[in-house]
């Protein structure tokens, strides 16, 4: 082993042998590199001057770099903060201190309160439904082969503005099935279960012996006799229900029988006479008429095509003829989407149509981490789909779930422009949120400045609870 050697260049070029223990130990010893002494402490002034803490001239440069950032932030959010905070304890005209009479107003006002409970229905509902849709959503298209494709046109409303989106449902809301969406196919869906009136709006011929009998009836004044033949015109039936009707015929008297006609009685370009069926006349096919006597109905029939109906005569003698309201009930124009009682919930729907996306793409980041073989392996244990969804995919995916509840909690209690554009007139009252209340104080007709500003105060310590929770969820998973 001592003849070991190591082969150094020498200066001209000649290796020369060299012995392993000799100057290489003497170098390890005096440390990396080796070398002589001026070579070590050059390494160890370098070495010094990497670990040398930071100083002040670095501080600076942090400032510096900060300073743009913490003066936006104290001119956009800290002095509204304070200007709203101490403008909440004036008056209207800013002059007179009132203290913190503006916070007792603002629970005193109607208003206000229905503003705060439609808050409370708005972050309990909205948020809650939108993230459960992006759940069921984010698991479902995992299944589907088209499953990117739906997640597109689900996500694609977030793309359109607060403002167009009102406008949209504004739209869709509208009263008129024409006009309308919703109530086009609420009405479609009803008219497939019921029938509709065969002549709405229509009414008794003026001296005709109809008379009005309540609820949109219409019953003879005199009695009805066997044999007898009893004409009831009406009018005021719209064109489009007499498409494809037959000209009226005179009803012949039958033995045994109360016999009649119901028609128009209206001739197109005049020249018609009253209570007297003429040849251009149109019958009136589909009416039901009943025989009343006593508020009972004894006997009824269904006019025919050409307006005659007949009434067995040992039922009907005797008793008055009623054509029912039924017969002239409006056609059904659907629901009040925009009425007091609907326009929260149909606003929360328009809300939940743009953001139920925005909770769907989160949830499925989140699922894409879920590692597969737990699920594999709970199914191959007998787990049902349901069990494998409930025990294991809702608790892997719960910290996405908690961040996209917090967002759109706090998203919601900033809602106003949906509110603003969809509500009518006759119901804003009834739709009314905070943030409306706050721009309508401080803007609106009746300005109020100061109860503005308490509102604004109201809404920041509704928020902090929220943002408190979602800081410290953050600060746990930091932690792990």
């Amino acid at each position: 082993m001592s003849d070991v050697h190591d082969v150094q260049i020498g200066g001209a070029g000649e290796p020369r042998p060299r012995r392993a223990g000799g100057g290489g130990a003497r170098r390890r010893k005096a440390g990396v590199g080796g070398g002589t002494g001026p070579g070590r402490s050059k390494t160890k002034t370098s070495g010094i001057r990497g670990k040398r803490p930071p100083g002040r001239p670095r501080l600076a440069l942090a400032a510096a770099f900060l300073l743009p950032a913490l003066l936006l932030l104290g001119a956009l959010v800290v002095y509204p903060i304070v200007f709203s905070g101490v403008r909440s304890l004036f008056d209207a005209s800013g002059d007179g201190f009132v203290g913190l009479d503006n916070y007792g107003a603002m629970f005193s006002d109607d208003g206000i309160r229905t503003a705060l409970r439609n808050n409370v229905v708005w972050v309990v509902v909205a948020p809650t439904v939108s993230t459960v849709l992006g759940l069921v959503f984010a698991v479902l298209t995992e299944r589907i082969r088209w499953g990117t494709a739906f997640k597109l046109i689900v996500f694609m409303p977030m793309a359109i503005s607060m403002l167009a989106a009102g406008i949209i449902f504004r739209l869709v809301y509208d009263q008129a099935p024409e006009r309308g969406v919703a109530n086009a196919v609420w009405v479609g869906v009803h008219d497939t279960f019921a029938d509709p009136a065969p002549f709405p709006g229509a009414k008794p011929r003026p001296g005709a012996d109809l008379k009005p009998s309540g609820g949109g009836a219409f019953t003879t004044g005199s009695a009805v006799r066997a044999g007898s033949v009893v004409r009831l015109p009406l009018v005021a039936v719209q064109p489009d229900d007499l498409r494809g009707a037959r000209a009226a015929a005179d009803t012949r008297p039958q033995p045994g029988r109360v016999t009649g006609t119901v028609w128009l009685d209206f001739t197109r370009g005049g020249g018609g006479r009253p209570n007297v069926i003429d040849g251009k006349e149109k019958a009136l096919a589909g009416l039901r008429v009943e025989a009343v006597r006593g508020g009972k109905v004894v006997a009824s029939a269904t006019t025919a095509a050409d307006g005659g109906f007949a009434l067995p005569a040992d039922r009907a003698d005797g008793a008055r003829l009623r054509l029912p309201a039924a017969n002239f009930a409006e056609a059904y124009r659907g629901v009040d989407w925009l009425g007091p009682a609907l326009v929260t919930p149909a606003v929360i729907g328009s809300y939940v149509w743009m953001w139920a996306g925005f909770a769907m793409v989160l949830i499925a980041a989140g699922l894409a981490g879920v590692p597969r073989e737990l699920l594999e392996a709970a199914r191959v244990d007998g787990a049902g789909e349901w069990q494998v969804f409930r025990r294991i995919t809702v608790p892997l995916l719960a910290p996405v779930l908690v961040v996209v509840l917090v967002t759109l909690m706090i998203n919601v209690l900033k809602i106003f422009d949906l509110v603003y554009i969809i509500a009518p007139g006759s119901s804003i009252r009834s739709a009314n949120v905070l943030a409306l209340q706050l721009f309508q104080s401080s803007f609106g007709t009746d300005v109020d400045e100061g109860l503005g500003s308490a509102i604004a105060v109201f809404l920041l310590l509704l928020v902090l609870p929220v943002m408190y929770v979602n800081l410290r969820r953050l600060r746990r998973e930091r932690r792990r």
